[in-house]
């Protein structure tokens, strides 16, 4: 294959990634040693996150075809694109975490469900519950009411109870 085949069949990757993720974040790992990189690498894969390497002429042409031109000003210097296909909360939490601890991480920008966002932003995203934590809040609602009933149901009893006792 072609040098050119190479790239065009990249570019088609890219931007496959970009319109399938449900959230996208753009970092400049610039300064952080191998071991930290490792360390980062390890903790997204845990969470199902694809992160990689791309050049930024590659990665302009994918947003261009994925109509995320917004994204071009931040395609500066060394990025590392972090995609997840299922949670939308989960990289952007790792990293921003991450960030934290190694100063040397920068979170450029994101893209969450097809918009791009700025850093700050991203960072509000981090602060959001996980997907885990948003569907036990949702099933201590859903059990609450039912939960109430029982035990109205249980003191009602146990005073009639008393009563005929």
């Amino acid at each position: 294959m072609t040098v050119r085949e190479e790239k065009v069949q990249l570019v088609a990757e890219i931007t496959q990634k970009l319109r399938d993720s449900k959230s996208t974040i753009i970092t400049d790992y610039r300064g952080l040693n191998v071991a930290e990189v490792t360390e980062l690498r390890k903790q997204l894969r845990e969470a199902g996150v694809d992160f990689k390497v791309y050049k930024n002429t590659l990665t302009r042409r994918a947003a261009a075809e994925a109509e995320l031109t917004e994204l071009n000003p931040h395609l500066l210097g060394p990025t590392a694109i972090a995609f997840s296909f299922e949670d939308v909360v989960a990289p952007a939490k790792i990293l921003t975490e991450f960030a934290k601890k190694h100063n040397a991480l920068e979170i450029k920008a994101g893209i969450i469900e097809g918009k791009v966002i700025d850093s700050n932003e991203v960072k509000k995203v981090a602060s959001l519950p996980s997907r885990e934590g948003l569907l036990s809040m949702l099933l201590s609602v859903l059990q609450a009411p039912i939960r109430n009933f029982a035990l109205a149901t249980k003191a009602v009893a146990d005073q009639k109870e008393q009563q005929g006792a």
